[in-house]
C-alpha cells in the first residue's frame, strides 16, 4: 500500500491516532470515545458506518434513510466519499467482513 498523505496530519492528530490503535478491547473504546465525544457525535460516526455499509451492501438511499434515519445529503456524501475519498470506509468495511 503506497504511502497515504492526509490533511489533518500533525503531531497532535498522530498521537491521538496512536491512543485510538492503544485500545484492545470493545469496553476500552466505550471507554474512552464515551470520554471524548459527545454522545451525538458518537451515534453520527455508527450511523455514517452503518449508511457506508449499506451503500456498499447496494441498497437504496430511501432504504438506508429509512433505516438509519440518515439524511439523503448525509448518504450522498459518504457515497461520495466510498467512490472518491481516501478509502477509509472501504478500508474498515473489507477488514470487518475478513472477520466473519
Amino acid at each position: 500500500m503506497s504511502e497515504y498523505s492526509s490533511k489533518l496530519k500533525s503531531k497532535d492528530m498522530d498521537f491521538l491516532f496512536e491512543g485510538v490503535l492503544s485500545l484492545k478491547t470493545k469496553e476500552e473504546c466505550y471507554r474512552f470515545f464515551e470520554d471524548i465525544s459527545t454522545i451525538n457525535e458518537i451515534k453520527a460516526f455508527e450511523q455514517r458506518l452503518q449508511v457506508a455499509k449499506m451503500l456498499s451492501d447496494k441498497r437504496t438511499y430511501l432504504d438506508i434513510s429509512g433505516t438509519t434515519g440518515a439524511s439523503t445529503a448525509t448518504i450522498s456524501r459518504i457515497n461520495r466519499a466510498l467512490n472518491y475519498g481516501s478509502d477509509g470506509y472501504k478500508l474498515i468495511l473489507d477488514r470487518l467482513k475478513l472477520k466473519k
